[in-house]
């Protein structure tokens, strides 16, 4: 049976989150199949290197933080200032009911009326519920690097996903 889907509240990341923010990531990274990473950075670093404008949380009725999405910019170059890279961690507890597809779907809103027009990320091939995730989300894999480097003693793989907008960074959206 499915569990039920957690209410929550949408909400701008803000520095007081970032001890739950942090904890969740490295959760995610305890795991072994969310990033290369194996430690979650402090706040000063994680805040330099996220865009402030598209840092979402995951509000349970308490305040308390289930699950957070936050996006970099991929380049400084200016063909590429509608895309960015997103990271999207669920509290373990929370996960499978909701809280990911809440947060990609305010994601989405939130670069799009922005103008951002491509998000993407890469996924270890072996998450399957993150798969699954962006898929239902709209999101396509473009493909597969191979071996992209070594993470807990072996190869990595890394699928590349991505959500091209049908809104921003149009012909339409420029006229």
């Amino acid at each position: 049976m499915k569990p039920a889907p957690v209410p929550v509240r949408i909400a701008p990341m803000e520095a007081g989150h970032a001890e739950q923010v942090l904890a969740i990531y490295q959760t995610g990274l305890d795991s072994g199949d969310a990033a290369f990473e194996t430690a979650a950075p402090d706040w000063t670093t994680w805040d330099a290197t996220h865009l402030q404008a598209h840092r979402l949380v995951a509000l349970d009725a308490a305040g308390k933080v289930l699950g957070w999405v936050g996006v970099s910019a991929v380049s400084d170059r200016c063909v590429d200032a509608g895309v960015v890279e997103h990271g999207v961690y669920v509290h373990p507890g929370a996960q499978g009911r909701g809280v990911g597809r809440a947060l990609l779907t305010a994601l989405i809103t939130s670069t799009e009326n922005a103008g951002i027009w491509t998000l993407q990320s890469g996924l270890f091939p072996e998450n399957t519920a993150s798969r699954a995730l962006h898929r239902g989300a709209g999101f396509r894999e473009i493909g597969i690097r191979e071996r992209v480097g070594r993470h807990h003693d072996r190869w990595r793989d890394v699928v590349m996903i991505e959500r091209r907008s049908a809104i921003a960074g149009t012909d339409k959206a420029a006229t």
